[in-house]
Order: structure tokens, then sequence, then C-alpha cells
């Protein structure tokens, strides 16, 4: 019940946070242009707070210290007024303009309305609340840069035999620097990377380096299996390998009464195949061992530098979900396991000054891949499960928050970049779409009919609808497995 409240209260500060940005961007263009704001308002519905502020650049007045226009009196009945008010629903925020499409507006005031401004300055305004998500991108970067991203190094880990990461020459304990034309300092990036390689032709350009230092290019290609490989959590499978570094199979504590201790199983022994298979690593230990349950198996450990063979007899459980899996009583070598995770440990921390530059670039590459993921989305080779809704949001920013002020900062500069793309559609309802309408009274030099704006309103309704309804199906897939 926590972690939910904690996902909710996440999500709740992140939309509310990057909604706000985003209006926000529309009202200070839209005041520096010359348009009359009626309103600014952080949230939706009735307002909890609210006060006044004269233009431009006069002190702001609560509410109460002046008296506000009776219920249904003309918004312009103070010419110079702006309302600003913190609302009950801190889901977003919206921005008011004069307009007289919706509301009678004085002739004094009719040069400042929206739709009687100079086309170029409505598609300024308009451009503004997403130009502000992507802002809003590029500082939080620069603030994560400048404070240090703590990452893990894009090390290989257990390869597949067979897989097209092991018939490119891809092997276990590579480490990848480098994938296309983008140095890859963390796992992170270098999943991003890949992703950006296999849209862009399905060939996946690697540079890896040994232990030992010598580096070699590695080419894996996987044309054609663009949709299958963007499903979500389907990437490295597919391609073959696991994210390392690879944990060696060494045992640490036994179970007492388990089926290792009985089998003459001791603290410190490294299991290296079992029934004739090799096992790399512990992951792959742990598949072998649930997928026998009770099966008498042959074991070769190591054991002070010397081989030997232990007779095991599985234990047979039962999981939470109900299934049978297979037991044997043992648990990794934690102290081993904690060595190598922190030598895999790094940081990308950066000088304030070059802090921007890697800032700007990393909004830039996940802006572009975004647009790519969507584009391919749309002709089917990219897998639409990718699309979120509400539930999965939630429990991102939930996940996120808990692990600290990096990744919140990190999951917030995604979705604002989301946000500011998703808002440049060419559907009606969105900043895109009304963009598209002044783009057409230049062609048409008029504005469009109320009945074609209305025609156009319904089609974004559509739209949304449909868009909503792939995010809420793929969140209640995941959900319920």
């Amino acid at each position: 019940m926590i972690d939910v409240l904690l996902s909710i209260a996440a999500f709740v500060v992140a939309i509310g946070v990057l909604v706000s940005v985003h209006e926000f961007g529309h009202f200070w263009v839209a005041r520096r242009l010359g348009f009359k704001v009626l309103r600014f308002s952080v949230g939706f519905g009735r307002p909890l707070l609210r006060w006044r502020e004269r233009q431009p650049g006069e002190p702001f007045w609560p509410m109460s210290a002046r008296r506000l226009p009776a219920r249904g009196a003309s918004a312009t009945a103070d010419a110079d007024v702006t309302e600003y008010w913190l609302s009950s629903i801190p889901l977003g925020g919206y921005v008011k303009l004069l307009d007289e499409r919706e509301a009678p507006v004085p002739v004094e005031e009719q040069h400042r309305a929206f739709n009687r401004r100079p086309i170029w300055q409505r598609v300024a305004v308009l451009l503004a609340g997403p130009g502000f998500n992507f802002l809003f991108a590029i500082v939080a970067y620069w603030v994560m840069f400048v404070a240090g991203v703590p990452g893990t190094m894009a090390i290989v880990g257990n390869v597949a035999p067979d897989s097209p990461a092991a018939l490119a020459g891809l092997r276990t304990d590579d480490q990848i620097v480098r994938v296309g034309d983008r140095d890859t300092p963390t796992l992170e990036t270098a999943a991003l990377a890949i992703v950006d390689e296999l849209l862009a032709d399905g060939v996946i350009d690697l540079i890896v380096t040994r232990p030992e230092g010598a580096a070699r290019t590695v080419d894996i290609d996987v044309r054609g299996r663009e949709a299958e490989l963007t499903e979500p959590g389907a990437l490295f499978a597919g391609l073959g390998f696991q994210p390392g570094p690879l944990l060696p199979a060494v045992v640490g504590e036994l179970t007492p009464g388990g089926g290792a201790a009985a089998a003459g199983f001791l603290p410190g022994d490294r299991v290296v195949g079992a029934d004739g298979e090799d096992i790399s690593g512990w992951s792959a230990w742990v598949d072998f061992i649930r997928a026998r349950p009770g099966q008498a198996v042959t074991v070769r450990v190591e054991r002070d530098g010397r081989g030997i063979e232990l007779p095991l007899t599985i234990d047979a459980v039962t999981d939470s979900g109900g299934a049978t899996i297979g037991r044997a009583g043992m648990v990794v070598d934690l102290d081993l396991a904690r060595s190598i995770a922190e030598r895999a440990q790094t940081v990308q921390r950066y000088g304030v000054v070059e802090a921007l530059p890697r800032g700007i670039a990393k909004t830039w590459e996940l802006s572009a891949l975004t647009v790519r993921m969507l584009g391919r989305m749309i002709i089917g080779d990219v897998s639409v499960r990718n699309l979120s809704g509400p539930i999965n949001i939630a429990a991102y920013a939930g996940d996120s928050a808990q692990a600290g002020m990096v990744a919140f900062l990190s999951f917030l500069s995604v979705v604002s970049v989301s946000l500011g793309i998703l808002n440049l559609l060419p559907v009606p309802l969105l900043d895109g779409g009304q963009i598209v309408y002044q783009l057409m009274e230049v062609i048409k030099g008029s504005p469009l009919s109320e009945r074609a704006m209305a025609f156009g309103q319904q089609v974004g309704i559509l739209l949304l609808i449909v868009l909503m309804s792939f995010a809420f199906y793929n969140d209640l897939s995941r959900l319920f497995g």
C-alpha cells in the first residue's frame, strides 16, 4: 500500500510539474508578444488560491484586495488584469488567452486577442509549450550531469549459444564502449543507442573491449526483427545476451537440510556444469535448477583449484503463483556479488560548462529516438506495446522516486520529452493540430470555418481515444501478466 501511495504521489507531482512547465511556455511567450492572458492556472477545477497581477510587470494583488468580476461578467472587464489560480485537481494546468471565438471582446482590446494576432506570433505561442518541455529536459540533464549520474558499465553477461550476439562474436565480459557513432559509458546509454541502431538499418555496430584491454568491432545483424525486439523487455533476450557483469555460480550459504547440503556442497564451490551442460554463471544455474524439480543431476564444481562431481537431488517447491519449481538450497556468495557489482559501477559527471552541451545532446538523442519509434510504430515496424498509460507511468514514477533525486529527474526528463513530442503531433486538440490550423489559414487566406474546426476537433478526440485505449490496454496487460 505504501508503494502504491508513493507511486500515485510521484505521478501527481510529475504530471503537475511537467504540464505546468508546458503551460508556462505558452504563458511566457504570449505575454512577451503582447497577447492578453486572462488566466494562468496550475491544476484544474475550482481554485484553492487565486490572485491577480496587473500587466505588465506590476506586483501581485491578492484576490481579497481587489473586487472580482461578478459571475457571468466579461473576463475583459478589467483589461489589464491576469488571474493566477492554484486549482484543486493537480494534474496539469492551462492558459486562457483572450479570443473572440470564445467571448465578445471590447474594440479597444481586439488587437490583443489570439485570433487577431499575426499568425507567426500564434505559432510561436503554440510552439512554446513543447519548447519549454524540451528546455526542462535540457536543464534537468545539465543538473544531473553536474551532480553525477550513477550507472553500470555496459558489460556483457551470459551470451546464448547460436544467438545473433554469439554469431556476431560477442563474448561474456566484453564491455560495449561504442554503439554506432556514440560512446556508451553506461548500460542505459548503450541500450538507447542499440535501439537507435536497430531502427536505423537493423545492423547494430558495436565496439567492445576485453578485460585485458583489446578492442574489436562486432556487427549484430537483426534485420527484419524490429517489431519483435522492440517488445517491452525483449531487446537483450532477442539479441542473445544478458547485461553483465556475469556473476559466477559461487556458493555462499547452504540451507540446512536442503539438497545441496545433503549432496556435500561447501561454501566457495563454483558450479561450472551439470548433466553435461556448461553453467556460465549464477543466473544460468538458477534457471537450470528451477526447470528440474525433483530430478537427480550430477553437478561439476571447482573446489580449491580442482574439479569434482557431486550428485544433487533437486528439491521440488511451489512458488507464489502455484507452479512447481526446483530449488537447490543454496544462495550466491554475497560478498563476491557485491564486489563485482561495485567494480562495474560508474558515474557520468561533467563540469558546469561541459554539462550543458551534454544535456542538449542527450535531449536531442532522446527526442530523435522517440520520433523514430513513433514513426515506425505507425507503419508497424515497432510494437505498439511500447505505449504506456497512466498506470505504468505511475509505477515508473514511484520506482524512480524511491531510487533518488537523480533517478526521478531522469524520469521527468524522459516524460517531458515525450510530452513535448506528443503535443507536436498534428492532432487538432494538441498544439501541433492548432499549428496546422494556423498554416491552413495562411494558405486559405482566411480563418477556417467553425464547421471545419468542429470536425477537426471530433477527429482529434477520436484519435486521442484510440491512443489512450492502446496505452491503457498495455497497462492492464503488464499489470495482469
